[in-house]
């Protein structure tokens, strides 16, 4: 495809809003890829572009969690394989699947994650957990599985999933969580990129300028604080969620 400065006028402030969003309180995939989406890049490639910048925004806050000591490495080995795998079988399906069920998915799904983040901004872990460490060890792995599919096939809301899940359900503290989430994440990124950047899906130069402001989103989000950063994130999500079903409903009536 043919890239156009408007199209990196577009893409460019969004992704810093989504690493901007992303450092505060999660859910900057619901900014990013519906921005490659509104500045005309294909549904597929939007999907493989998107991974490029989210991958290296990711790739930050994971190395700043894992020199904290923000991670339980007995859990992430074999959580970070079962992201692999689910990714690759999540990414793959999104290949085999035309651009216009991809576009329903997004009208299906976009506005669910919205509302369903909007609705748990505080991921405390459940306490009086009864779970062994085998059994955290194995459902952490099988979730993360089930999950990296998710990430591998849309994307956006997979962080978010993930921490309320370790955290509800695995019984892990918010930061070892986040930290965990983080290495999970990154592994999902990184096989569902080399799977759409495989089969050509992928717009390399756009993905690789908009990883910059990934960087400088996440860097700039990184010092907010959540309570006053959400006032921030939700009216940013709401315009590009109302941007992006203008633009779908009228290429699909079109």
């Amino acid at each position: 495809m043919q890239l156009t400065a408007s199209m990196f006028l577009i893409v460019c402030p969004f992704i810093f809003l989504a690493g901007f969003v992303d450092a505060i309180a999660g859910g900057g995939g619901m900014i990013s890829l519906p921005a490659y989406l509104i500045a005309g890049v294909p549904v597929h490639s939007a999907l493989g572009t998107n991974k490029l910048s989210s991958m290296v925004g990711t790739c930050v806050s994971t190395i700043r969690y894992c020199r904290h000591g923000f991670v339980d490495w007995a859990l992430a080995g074999p959580s970070m394989v079962a992201a692999v795998l689910g990714s690759l079988v999540g990414a793959n399906l999104a290949l085999l699947v035309t651009g216009t069920v991809l576009q329903v998915v997004l009208l299906v799904v976009l506005p669910l994650l919205a509302v369903y983040i909007f609705r748990n901004r505080s991921f405390e872990s459940s306490k009086g957990h009864s779970l062994t460490r085998k059994q955290v060890l194995v459902w952490g792995t099988v979730i993360t599985f089930f999950i990296g599919i998710f990430d591998g096939f849309y994307g956006p809301g997979t962080g978010t999933f993930l921490l309320i899940l370790y955290t509800s359900v695995l019984g892990l503290d918010v930061k070892t969580a986040s930290g965990n989430v983080k290495l999970a994440n990154l592994s999902s990124n990184v096989a569902a990129f080399m799977t759409f950047l495989m089969h050509g899906r992928m717009v390399l130069l756009l993905g690789g300028v908009a990883a910059l402001f990934s960087i400088a989103g996440h860097y700039a989000g990184s010092g907010m604080v959540m309570k006053n950063g959400t006032k921030v994130v939700r009216p940013i999500i709401l315009v590009v969620i109302v941007l992006l079903y203008i633009k779908i409903i009228g290429e699909m009536i079109g």
